[in-house]
């Protein structure tokens, strides 16, 4: 397994290399200027002093090598630097956002905890609710619970983040006046007290979340236990005298994670990512947040940064679920 996932770490690196070059050379033909903001008091000749500072006069290969450069040369020794308090980077030229005039990698860093905050919470929380619901509605087929379950996986597939965030404010924050409408990312928790009022401007952006990510999960979990529940090593199992409990719990749910782990695994990066519909609905300052203003303003590196990010997650957890095969199913052996 070790050999197996050093082979995959070391051929990722041309797969992100070339997935990078896509995504910057696709960004190039982008419309739109990012000096288009700049007042027009401004002289020309200040305007393109601005251009050549910010990489914009020179050629696409040679900004995408400096990208290239800046990114896993000079941001790795940031983070030394601020780990153990050298100064290697002292002058040296990072990534920097069009929009804001700030290091790319220092604003993102400010917001991932908001994300992980919210989209994080949701997804464990989704996680903790749809396996136990898939695996009791496969387990009690066509019962009240499953037809139930059912009906609520349909709702959270059907009704869209825009829809549901506006509701639950509309219910909760105006009429009832229990959840704060707005998150506030400057709180700080560093109390008993400021922990609640974390949890209460959370409850909101996590529940229209969790929904959506509960449908997807536990229709996956159903659909792979009653395909489980009907094979040949359930009947052996249930022959040898097995209690039920144990064919349930340790044979049969333990081969039906297989496919779901997929899901599950290639849905962290959407964690990073954030919910671009949800943060803006509760105005949480996240990722997803992040990306939109980067996209609408036209800034490249933000924009560039973010999504290599995603793809470096993306092709991270590949590797993990592939791994979490092997763990659940000991017939799979990738040596």
């Amino acid at each position: 397994m070790l050999s197996y996932a050093t082979r995959r770490l070391v051929l990722s690196i041309p797969t992100l290399l070339f997935i990078s070059f896509v995504i910057f050379m696709l960004l190039q033909l982008a419309p739109g200027d990012p000096m288009a903001q700049v007042p027009l008091t401004v002289p020309a000749e200040v305007k393109e002093k601005m251009r050549q500072a910010l990489g914009l006069g020179e050629p696409p290969l040679v900004q995408y090598w400096k990208w290239l450069v800046q990114v896993f040369w000079t941001e790795p020794k940031v983070f030394i630097d601020w780990a153990f308090g050298t100064n290697m980077t002292e002058g040296a030229q990072r990534v920097i956002s069009w929009q804001t005039r700030s290091p790319v990698m220092d604003i993102i860093i400010q917001r991932i905890p908001q994300t992980l905050w919210v989209v994080g919470t949701a997804y464990v929380v989704a996680i903790l609710i749809a396996i136990p619901v898939g695996v009791y509605s496969a387990y009690r087929q066509y019962s009240v619970f499953d037809q139930a379950g059912t009906f609520v996986t349909m709702i959270g597939f059907s009704i869209p983040p825009f829809f549901t965030g506006p509701l639950l404010i509309v219910i909760f924050s105006v009429q009832l006046g229990w959840f704060p409408s707005i998150y506030d990312t400057t709180h700080v928790v560093n109390d008993w007290a400021s922990f609640k009022v974390q949890l209460s401007q959370m409850i909101m952006p996590v529940m229209v979340l969790a929904l959506q990510i509960t449908a997807q999960l536990s229709r996956y979990m159903r659909a792979s236990m009653l395909d489980n529940l009907n094979q040949d090593y359930v009947r052996t199992a249930r022959a040898k005298g097995l209690s039920e409990a144990i064919v349930v719990n340790v044979h049969v749910v333990r081969n039906s994670l297989i496919p779901v782990v997929t899901v599950i695994a290639l849905g962290v990066p959407a964690i990073f990512g954030g919910a671009i519909i949800t943060e803006q609905v509760f105005k949480v300052n996240g990722i997803g947040q992040l990306l939109i203003t980067a996209l609408f303003a036209n800034d490249l590196p933000m924009v560039m940064t973010l999504t290599f990010i995603f793809a470096v997650l993306i092709v991270l957890f590949n590797l993990v679920a592939d791994i979490l095969y092997g763990l659940l199913d000991p017939r799979i052996r990738y040596d």
